[in-house]
Formats: structure tokens, sequence, C-alpha cells
């Protein structure tokens, strides 16, 4: 899935959509707005900063460096001739710590330790997914609100509902928001957004 990007002008919309569609709605707004304008990844709901400098191609060759396009769009590279010994899987050492009788149980598994962990971080990845899903949106959600709608009426108790999954008096404490801001926030915080 395409990382999306929302650029806001003070509290109003400005533009939506892949990182470069944003970058050049943002750069065509001018050089000093009167109002701030701010980048969000509506991944994380964090902001972000685009460098606009230079003609358009420019700015769009950086960002394209920044973020590769998604696999299905990569060219494919020609077959490298293979060696000897294990296929190159992406594997990346790392320390684990654990107690003697967790590793006594993991070198124990058919394949060893390292096969005996992925099997069991696929099995919990599959397990929790959908819950690791709304905790995402929750928490992009989350760091939007605090960004755009922190001084806004009733945003602590907004916080308190839709960390509690309240939906019905989350929606209601954001209502008079501004409608931008407001409906942004839904959407992040709805976990099956496509």
């Amino acid at each position: 899935m395409q990382t999306t990007f929302t650029a806001f002008i003070g509290q109003r919309r400005l533009a939506s959509g892949p990182a470069g569609d944003v970058a050049l709605a943002v750069k065509r707004a001018g050089p000093a707005p009167a109002e701030p304008i701010i980048i969000f990844d509506d991944g994380t709901g964090r902001s972000v900063d685009f460098d606009l400098r230079g003609e358009d191609r420019e700015v769009l060759a950086r960002l394209a460096k920044l973020a590769p396009p998604p696999s299905s769009e990569l060219p494919e590279l020609p077959a490298e001739r293979r060696g000897r010994g294990r296929p190159k899987l992406g594997v990346v050492a790392r320390e684990v710590t654990l107690l003697p009788r967790h590793w006594e149980w993991l070198n124990a598994q058919a394949g060893g330790a390292s096969v005996a962990l992925r099997k069991l971080v696929d099995e919990a990845r599959r397990a929790s997914g959908d819950k690791d899903r709304e905790r995402q949106a929750r928490d992009a959600a989350y760091h939007f609100m605090s960004t755009m709608a922190g001084n806004l009426p009733q945003f602590e108790e907004a916080s308190r509902a839709l960390f509690a999954d309240d939906r019905r008096r989350f929606t209601a404490l954001i209502a008079d928001w501004p409608a931008d801001i407001r409906d942004h926030i839904v959407k992040l915080a709805t976990s099956d957004r496509a």
C-alpha cells in the first residue's frame, strides 16, 4: 500500500494523496501563505517536512529517493548468479536476550532457534493483525489530533474517548471542531481505511 500524505493550511485541508501530489500543491500555495502549512504522513499522523526547493521535477526526484515505490512497481532486476550456501532472504542479525530455558526450548525446535523465532513472530503477526492496525490507526489519529486540535475545546475528553474506543462519545466531542480537521481525524482513526 502506498503511503499518503495530507497538507493543511491553517485549519483547512489543502491537499491529500501521494507525496509528489501533496508537495506540488504545497509549493503552489506560495512562499509565504497567510497561515502555516503542515504536511502529515497519514500512516503515522505525524508531521513531515518536504524539501520544496527548485523546479517541480527536482522536488519530485528528491521525494522519489526518500520513498521508493511499492514493491509491485519496482523494476525486475536481472537474476544473480547464486553461489553456495543459503539464499539471501533479507535476514538481519540482531541481539535477542532470553532466559536459558527459552534458549533450550528454541534450540530443541526443528530448524533451530532462528526458524522457531521466525515462525513465532509470523504467527503472532497473523493473530494480532487487526489489533495492530487498530492501534496504529488510533495512534495516527492522536498524533494528528495533538498537532491540529490540541487547543480546541474538549481535546482532553476526546483523547480519552479515542483511546477508550468509545466512538459515539468521540464523534460527539469533536463534532464542533473545524470540518476538515474533524473529518481527517475520523479518517485516520478508522483502521480499515484504504
